[in-house]
C-alpha cells in the first residue's frame, strides 16, 4: 500500500520531534528533514488541528509535541492525513467492469490490513530512546541566526 507525501511528512516530523523534545522552528524542522519549508507548515498546521502538536507565534514560536501524542497510532495519523478513501476510484470515470469486479472489494481488504498493522504500533515505538545507537535525537539541527548579527 502507499501513504502520501504528506503522511509521511508528519510521521517524520512527529518522530523527531518526539525524539528530540522541547520547541522547534518550521524552519528548523524542513532543513533536517530536507523538505520544502511550505510543505511542513501545511503539515504542522493539520498536526496541530488534530490536537498531536502545539505551535506557538512569534519571535520565540515554534512546534512543540502534545505529550499524549505518542499514544497515537501510525494508522490514526495516516487516516487523518491521508483520508479513508479507496485505493481506486470505479465511479469516475464509472467503469464498465464494476458489476462483476472482484478487485475492488481486494483492494480494499488489503487496505484495511495495511491501515490495522500501523494501528499495532504508537509513535512512542518509532522514537529511539536518547542516547542510543541511531537515536533521531541526535541529528543535527540548524544553528539559529544570532539576533545582534555576530558570526559564530
Amino acid at each position: 500500500m502507499h501513504i502520501n507525501r504528506a503522511a509521511d511528512i508528519a510521521l517524520r516530523l512527529l518522530m523527531l520531534v518526539a525524539a528530540r523534545g522541547g520547541q522547534h522552528t518550521v524552519g528548523e524542522l524542513a532543513t533536517v528533514l530536507n523538505v520544502p519549508v511550505g510543505h511542513v507548515a501545511k503539515v504542522v498546521q493539520r498536526l496541530s488541528r488534530l490536537g498531536l502538536l502545539e505551535t506557538t507565534r512569534g519571535r520565540s514560536g515554534g512546534v512543540r509535541l502534545v505529550p499524549d501524542a505518542l499514544r497515537t497510532t501510525v494508522g490514526q495519523v495516516v487516516r487523518a492525513i491521508d483520508g479513508t478513501g479507496e485505493v481506486v476510484n470505479c465511479d469516475a470515470p464509472p467503469c464498465p467492469l464494476r458489476p462483476d469486479c472482484r478487485l475492488r472489494g481486494a483492494l480494499r481488504r488489503a487496505q484495511e490490513a495495511f491501515l490495522a498493522s500501523l494501528d499495532a504500533v504508537v509513535l512512542d515505538d518509532l522514537v529511539a530512546p536518547a542516547g542510543r545507537t541511531g537515536s533521531l535525537a541526535v541529528l543535527p539541527f540548524p544553528r539559529a541566526p544570532d539576533p545582534t548579527g555576530a558570526a559564530p
